[in-house]
């Protein structure tokens, strides 16, 4: 159930680097009531480039919310995490950690960074679909976003 897309969509960030993670994502917020422009990466690298807006990402948009995985290739997701929340201009984006870690050590570090939200990824298709519903139904329905 598609509603026609008014006005401008809400832009999402996914830092992610399981392909299948992000088809998934990808086919649940098609589906969703939120009008919204998904935005893909697959590393920490990718992912700080895209928001400081560095080739190849000069014409991104500023993100309104980041789907961010903990473990990524060749920069962690924790590194991400820590760069967007010292950065003036991206800290006030908020950051829902999505990852497959159940290690309190990890949900304890992403708080501590300030992460927006720590969601731990369920292994069961039904259940990732609930979680990523969830999501758009809180951050994207719910929830007032600063504008940029």
């Amino acid at each position: 159930m598609n509603a026609k897309p008014v006005g401008k969509p809400i832009e999402i960030l996914l830092v992610e680097d399981s392909p299948g993670d992000v088809r998934l994502t990808q086919e649940v917020l098609k589906e969703g009531k939120v009008h919204n422009h998904l935005n893909v990466v697959e590393d920490g690298e990718k992912a700080i480039a895209f928001l400081k807006k560095l080739a190849p990402y000069t014409d991104a948009l500023h993100p309104d919310l980041i789907l961010l995985d903990l473990n990524l290739p060749r920069k962690d997701g924790r590194e991400v995490l820590e760069i967007i929340k010292a950065n003036g201009h991206l800290r006030r984006i908020p950051v829902v950690v999505l990852t497959t870690s159940q290690a309190e050590e990890d949900i304890i570090k992403a708080y501590d960074l300030h992460a927006n939200c720590y969601i731990t990824k369920p292994i069961d298709l039904d259940q990732f679909i609930r979680v990523i519903k969830s999501i758009e139904d809180f951050w994207l329905t719910i929830v007032k976003l600063p504008a940029e």
